[in-house]
């Protein structure tokens, strides 16, 4: 039997499996860049930021001081350095003395100046005499009978004391400042669901607070130590400890 060959056949068969084969790797080709590649677009996919709202919250209370500070010294003039130096010494202390014996602890008492200075008359320039000035800060702990002691500490100085000022602070604020805190939190939270009302928002949870304590201070002007022929009256009055607070939220 012959057998006939037909190069035109095989050239067909070699094409189409040729073909075959090229539309396979392109399918692969394209389906292996299609998984990855889409998952990565879509995980860095950047969402939006959540909005934001920044509030300051402010909250005040009201205590009595319980603690007063007395700024008090003496002042002194002398021929010569060394009488008005010991006369101020032995008038500061005489004064220490007293505010002690008036149950005063000696911790509580503290030197917080001295000047010596040259006095002159017209244009000479030689010192007529010399002034000493000798200051001490005493913390009166009973304000009950803080003026009882001043009045005995200006009695015992005489005409040369002076009292330059008088403070009066709260020592124990920690159950204040808690109330001031919590007041403002609350006034924040208030002001921050006021404004995401108005843009039609939910109000949504605490990003950051920051605290900034701050108190007032209630100050005395200075007492007239001529004055102080009685016990010298201590009105406590009141301070205010306030607190503010920045508090971001989500909305």
């Amino acid at each position: 039997m012959a057998v006939i060959s037909n190069s035109g056949v095989r050239a067909a068969a070699v094409g189409v499996a040729s073909a075959a084969l090229l539309l396979g790797a392109f399918t692969l080709g394209a389906s292996r860049s299609s998984g990855p590649a889409a998952q990565a677009a879509t995980l860095t996919t950047v969402q939006p930021s959540p909005a934001r709202i920044t509030v300051t919250g402010v909250g005040t209370v009201t205590g009595t001081p319980n603690q007063l500070v007395l700024s008090m010294g003496v002042q002194v003039n002398g021929s010569t350095v060394s009488t008005a130096l010991g006369q101020a010494n032995q008038a500061v202390r005489r004064v220490t003395a007293t505010l002690r014996q008036r149950g005063v602890a000696a911790a509580d008492i503290q030197t917080s100046g001295l000047d010596i200075s040259p006095n002159y008359q017209g244009n000479s320039q030689v010192p007529v005499s010399y002034g000493v000035s000798e200051s001490l800060t005493a913390t009166l702990n009973k304000l009950g009978v803080a003026g009882s002691q001043i009045q005995a500490a200006v009695h015992a100085g005489g005409n040369v004391v002076t009292v330059d000022d008088v403070s009066l602070n709260l020592t124990d604020s920690g159950s204040l400042l808690a109330a001031a805190r919590a007041s403002a939190v609350k006034d924040a939270r208030a002001k921050a669901t006021q404004f995401a009302r108005a843009l039609g928002e939910p109000l949504g949870p605490v990003v950051s607070i920051t605290p900034d304590d701050q108190s007032t201070p209630v100050i005395f002007g200075a007492v007239n130590s001529a004055a102080a022929k009685a016990s010298v009256p201590i009105s406590p009055g009141s301070q205010q400890v306030s607190v503010s607070i920045t508090v971001v939220y989500t909305v």
